[in-house]
């Protein structure tokens, strides 16, 4: 397995992630609002990065797994989780180390996106998910994609599958990553292909804790804004 680009600012996203708006005050608790009551479920984090939705699932009852392709992130999640879980270096475009139905839920929280093509991976999520199990997938919306390129002067069409390319500098240190972006139709089409029923879509609220460390958001009326687009998905 080739190093993970995310291995040179491991530490410096993880204390991103633990202050930032998208993350620890959007998606994180979007995603633990879905999971529900997951006591006793055995859960995999697939891009599980510095751990902080493993020890949502944690600290809420669930047996869980992480993986990611970096061995810094898992580092970090190893300090903030303890050795006692479950954590593997693993690439999602390879076969998945884990025996079919295996799972009761998985979460792939901002991982999708690293993948030009989404059907050997979900066909590998489908595989380990125990039949009914549920694919809770978090991915950066479309339409903020799309618009946030126009507004910068782009003029990449919506439909499509496109390659992104960016440099991040974090912690003093500097890595190049590359998404692949897609248009909504393609997501579900891939999802249906792969087997899962769409049970919910989810275009969530900041956390009520949002307004107090990120008072801007006061000055819209709802709070809300385009980022992230959630979907919970039945293994069929």
């Amino acid at each position: 397995m080739t190093r993970s680009p995310y291995d040179a600012i491991a530490e410096g996203y993880a204390a991103l992630n633990a202050t930032s708006l998208l993350n620890e005050y959007y998606n994180r608790p979007a995603i633990a609002e879905l999971a529900g009551d997951v006591a006793g479920r055995r859960v995999l984090d697939v891009g599980c990065g510095s751990g902080p939705i493993l020890a949502d699932l944690l600290e809420r009852g669930a047996i869980v797994t992480g993986i990611d392709s970096s061995a810094g992130m898992l580092e970090q999640a190893r300090s903030r989780l303890g050795d006692a879980v479950d954590l593997r270096v693993a690439d999602l475009a390879e076969p998945l180390p884990f025996e079919d139905d295996t799972f009761d839920d998985v979460v792939a929280s901002q991982v999708l996106h690293y993948l030009k093509d989404w059907a050997p991976c979900l066909a590998e999520l489908h595989r380990v998910l125990k039949p009914g199990g549920r694919l809770i997938v978090s991915e950066e919306h479309p339409s903020a994609i799309f618009f946030s390129d126009r507004l910068s002067g782009g003029d990449r069409e919506y439909f499509g599958v496109h390659r992104r390319t960016e440099e991040w500098e974090l912690g003093g240190r500097t890595t190049e990553l590359t998404f692949w972006d897609r248009p909504l139709h393609a997501m579900t089409d891939a999802f249906a292909e792969a087997g899962f029923r769409i049970a919910t879509i989810s275009e969530p609220a900041p956390a009520p804790a949002a307004f107090d460390r990120f008072p801007e958001l006061r000055k819209h009326a709802s709070g809300r804004f385009l980022a992230f687009l959630l979907f919970v998905l039945v293994a069929e």
